[in-house]
């Protein structure tokens, strides 16, 4: 029965022309991915781990892969008695580089951090933080590359040509952001793992939304409390009568008492904006401004000059 031989460029899956820099990259990754511990159970992964660590116990010596260079890879199974059938016992020297390859991976698992947190500023109107809604907001980072699984080289050893041995990519990604009922200008809401890239591999960081609540042209905002200037007539001010109220609702009627003060205020409970953090809503509070008329007839004229008239006595 003739010996089998093996081509240990081919599974190291580098060039013949690597150098001692690219071999030795390359055995790390494949004896991380093939490595018993790893891969608990798996007949195919530990027979591939013995060809690995076979390829690198020759092609890692100096003096072994110029023999196997000049050999050829039929000769030099010849040349072993069989050794590259995958009956080759591993030598202590590659034994003890091995464990040193996984107890760097280990210290650097130890040091994984995650990634740091992110901020974006969002700006949302007054009518969506009163009713809530759902948004969807373009965001850029950086992520692992995942051709070179954020190692930064390629099989061969050299830069990886996705993200350019930086082991990192950029993307833009459009998130869906659920604007809770009530949100406050200056809150922030939370997106989990959609922030910068791990550390060692570490997960991401979280990506926080800013929130800009826009001005209002009508209402202003006291915590949950809302305000409003109400231009009212004069005779509605001293007769009494109702007035339309605007909300972010439905418009409400208000009755004004006759004789109201100008500036005075009315409250008008549970029509604010929504409590955050608890049911129920905050009030609206209403100021009413007398509103002058610009032009008066020859009659209101008269009439204005008895009032005062009457005033006066």
């Amino acid at each position: 029965m003739g010996v089998e031989y093996k081509d240990y460029y081919g599974i190291l899956g580098v060039d013949r022309r690597a150098d001692e820099r690219e071999i030795k990259a390359a055995f790390r990754r494949l004896a991380r991915r093939y490595h018993p511990d790893v891969n608990p159970g798996n007949p195919a992964a530990e027979r591939r781990f013995k060809d690995v660590n076979e390829a690198y116990e020759v092609l890692g010596d100096a003096e072994k892969r110029r023999r196997y260079d000049m050999l050829g890879p039929a000769n030099w199974a010849r040349s072993v008695g069989g050794a590259a059938n995958g009956k080759a016992r591993s030598g202590q020297t590659t034994f003890d580089f091995f464990q040193s390859v996984f107890n760097a991976a280990n210290a650097r698992r130890a040091r994984a951090r995650q990634g740091r947190d992110l901020e974006q500023d969002i700006t949302v109107t007054l009518e969506e933080a009163f009713g809530g809604s759902t948004r969807v907001f373009s965001i850029q980072g950086e992520e692992h590359c995942a051709r070179c699984d954020g190692a930064g080289r390629a099989p061969t050893g050299r830069p990886c040509p996705a993200c350019a041995g930086s082991g990192l990519v950029a993307y833009t990604r459009n998130i869906e952001v659920k604007l809770p009922a009530g949100v406050r200008d200056g809150s922030r809401i939370r997106i989990a793992h959609e922030g910068g890239a791990g550390v060692m591999g570490g997960p991401k960081g979280d990506l926080y939304f800013h929130v800009h609540v826009q001005p209002h042209p009508l209402f202003r905002r006291d915590e949950d409390n809302l305000l409003i200037d109400l231009d009212v007539p004069f005779t509605t001010l001293v007769l009494g009568g109702e007035v339309d109220v605007p909300t972010l609702g439905r418009p409400v009627r208000m009755k004004v008492p006759p004789t109201t003060a100008n500036g005075c205020s009315f409250r008008l409970a549970r029509l604010g904006m929504p409590h955050l953090s608890a049911d129920g809503r905050g009030d609206l509070v209403v100021r009413v401004n007398t509103v002058l008329p610009r032009q008066m007839s020859d009659r209101e004229r008269r009439l204005f000059e008895e009032l005062r008239a009457l005033a006066s006595d």
